[in-house]
């Protein structure tokens, strides 16, 4: 047991210490490079073909490594005629202060094998001020499109565009292959009769330190409310937020003062937000400058999360259309380290507004939650406790653990007092019996 308590304890400790900015390190003299990406636990390996002859097989519910220089990599699907959705998500990640330009990106397109695009299949993303890891998706719809609901063999494209003068370089890829039900009897097929757009009533309550993770699989978990952390130039944080059916989310970011080594200055795109869908496609974005005293962003509310969503002719709109959990990355423009003092981080505001009760999911042929979508309580739970996804999977383990030992105490008490009482019983047999 003495092993089992140490191991709790260290659990519970390293959760804690895991929600505490980096301003304890503050005072080291030189500044530590920001932590690199943390890539997925047991992806794959795989190497994406610049020909569909040899394109590797990529299968839903798995997560691969590759590299990616300009140009264009595929991979295999194989995919049934069951009316379920297949979601592919490229993260290209480029290593801190590459050369980039607004029109380098990544591209992820569905094809047939006859080469014909997926109707509404691409999905795409592009560079801002800054090389931060860069996320794009595209799908199959198995309901909707009708030259791609056949069952058999389809590939995924990934293009990786680059200008002249950008970082040609081959830089990490990471591909997810995630796979929604069908839709059962009476689930929506047509678009919403409008989008609701307002600004959100973002809280002003104190703030809990929740320090961001480094991209989508050790995003930090956060919850409606107001939390603090910390930022330096060419940093991104990355948080998760659980968003049920019918549910919306309104977010802002700040960042305050820093220690500024030039005054009269600013960096075009020093603060960006970006929210991203549980199946990796941008939702929505805002860059705005920084001078080194302050600066907000300000999303716009999304939708509330609905399926029928996918059919709307809006960008913003179309990705909310699973329940799950909702990425936002937040970044400081690494040119604000031209006139302020890397090595001193700058303290960081997250508002967050969740509003709307959670509704009964649409009808599916089969649970989705195995693909990514939807929200448990485990997931509520993470939410409120500020876990990371390797957090939650070893605060769970430990659960387990601790029921399988209770569970054996039980049993060998049990044990204990049967094997006692059967002694007793023997005893008094052998007893001799009084006159």
């Amino acid at each position: 047991m003495g092993r089992v308590r140490a191991t709790v304890w260290a659990a519970a400790l390293g959760t804690v210490l895991a929600g505490v900015p980096a301003a304890a390190h503050a005072g080291q003299s030189a500044p530590q490079p920001p932590p690199a990406y943390r890539a997925a636990d047991g992806a794959g390996k795989v190497e994406g073909k610049p020909s569909t002859a040899d394109a590797p097989l990529i299968e839903a519910g798995n997560t691969y490594e590759d590299t990616l220089g300009p140009g264009d990599r595929l991979y295999r699907l194989v995919l049934e005629q069951d009316g379920s959705d297949a979601y592919v998500s490229a993260v290209l990640r480029p290593p801190a202060g590459a050369k980039v330009s607004g029109s380098d990106g990544v591209e992820v397109e569905i094809m047939t094998t006859a080469g014909r695009s997926c109707p509404e299949s691409t999905g795409r993303a592009t560079f801002g001020y800054d090389a931060v890891p860069l996320a794009a998706a595209g799908v199959r719809r198995g309901s909707e499109d009708g030259d791609c609901a056949p069952a058999g063999v389809y590939y995924a494209k990934v293009t990786r565009t680059s200008a002249k003068g950008s970082d040609q370089s081959p830089w990490p890829l990471e591909l997810k292959v995630q796979r929604e039900p069908g839709r059962g009897p009476g689930a929506p097929t047509t678009a919403p009769s409008g989008r609701p757009t307002e600004a959100p009533s973002l809280p002003g309550t104190e703030a809990v330190s929740r320090a961001g993770g480094t991209g989508f699989n050790d995003a930090r978990a956060l919850g409606a409310g107001v939390w603090r952390d910390e930022l330096r130039p060419g940093q991104t944080r990355w948080y998760r937020v659980p968003l049920d059916w019918g549910q919306r989310l309104g977010l802002g970011a700040e960042l305050a003062a820093a220690k500024r080594t030039k005054e009269f200055t600013s960096a075009s795109g020093g603060l960006s937000v970006t929210l991203h869908s549980p199946f990796r496609g941008q939702v929505s974005g805002k860059a705005v400058s920084y001078d080194g005293v302050q600066a907000g962003v300000t999303l716009e509310k999304t939708p509330p999360v609905d399926y029928a969503n996918r059919f709307s002719a809006d960008r913003g709109t179309r990705p909310v259309s699973v329940a799950g959990w909702y990425y936002v990355a937040v970044t400081m423009g690494a040119k604000v380290a031209d006139f302020t003092e890397d090595a001193v981080p700058v303290p960081l505001t997250l508002r967050l507004e969740v509003t709307g009760n959670p509704v009964k999911a649409p009808a599916y042929t089969e649970d989705p939650a195995a693909g990514g979508f939807g929200v448990a309580a485990a997931d509520r739970a993470a939410a409120r406790e500020g876990l990371t996804a390797p957090e939650a999977a070893e605060a769970a383990g430990t659960r387990s653990l601790m029921r399988v030992v209770a569970g054996a105490g039980f049993g060998a008490g049990a044990l204990l007092l049967a094997v006692l009482g059967g002694w007793v019983l023997l005893g008094r047999r052998g007893r001799p019996t009084s006159a």
